[in-house]
């Protein structure tokens, strides 16, 4: 999942469009882009909107409210009582893996669609390890802007970048995807692109975005280009004909860690060795 659009949960009219905008998933929010009055209105759309035939292509799950609210529980019992199928389901504010427990038992079924916690506190970060290793967890979603809130910080890189390097190796460790915090400006190509750019570098797999014009900065940044496919083919195809002896390749030594960086490359790029 390279890039994740979010659509309002009031806004049904949108998901189409959202499904055919280039994102590798869509996801329908019931949370922060719902009022409080229009959660129970908004919940029954997304049901509806869940139920509806699509294209398998793109990944289509659901924001809930936090686990530890009405709300939230409401969200679990409807998709529970409708004949409907989510890819996955966003959990908010996760803080403890107790929360992923209650959602995978809430959804369990044949069909259970992945979970995606949310870490967006200091808690949460604390028990980031944890949390991806939960059951049923395929990734984890970097809430960057309450993070800085609950530290007090501004978003700028760096306050943040202690947070970001260590889902990076939570997610690593756990063997799941990561995601960044969307880009808040949408008329700013540049800097969605350079700190998606860094976002790839520390470890990310995608990033989420606000904005159908954000998609193809993020699927490009996170798209291996020509030459690193070509420099990945090379580093295994000298591998392989050492024979598991030492190897070079243009004067340097590939070592295991080279390696796994090439293995990833084309994974990245939907290519086999």
């Amino acid at each position: 999942m390279r890039s994740l659009l979010f659509v309002p949960g009031t806004r049904p009219d949108r998901i189409t469009k959202a499904l055919a905008s280039g994102a590798d998933a869509v996801c329908i929010d019931l949370e922060d882009a719902v009022a409080p009055d229009d959660k129970a209105p908004a919940r029954e759309m997304v049901m509806q909107a869940l139920a509806q035939p699509r294209e398998p292509a793109t990944r289509l799950g659901f924001r809930i409210n936090p686990v530890r609210t009405a709300n939230g529980l409401a969200d679990l019992a409807a998709y529970g009582e409708s004949n409907v199928a989510a890819d996955f389901v966003m959990i908010p504010k996760a803080a403890h893996p107790v929360e992923l427990e209650i959602v995978a038992g809430a959804l369990e079924g044949p069909d259970r669609p992945h979970l995606w916690p949310i870490i967006e506190s200091a808690k949460g970060l604390s028990r980031a390890y944890a949390i991806a290793a939960a059951p049923y967890v395929q990734g984890l979603l970097f809430g960057g802007a309450d993070f800085a809130a609950d530290l007090g910080t501004g978003m700028e890189w760096e306050p943040l970048f202690h947070a970001r390097g260590s889902l990076a190796a939570a997610a690593a460790a756990a063997g799941v995807e990561l995601l960044d915090v969307p880009h808040l400006d949408v008329n700013d190509d540049e800097g969605l692109a350079a700190s998606t750019r860094r976002a790839r570098a520390i470890g990310f797999t995608g990033r989420a975005c606000i904005h159908p014009r954000q998609i193809a900065g993020v699927n490009a940044a996170f798209t291996p280009s020509e030459a690193e496919i070509e420099q990945a083919r090379q580093v295994l195809a000298a591998f392989r004909q050492s024979q598991g002896g030492a190897a070079l390749l243009d004067g340097k030594l590939i070592e295991l860690p080279v390696i796994r960086a090439a293995e990833r490359t084309l994974a990245a790029a939907g290519l086999k060795e």
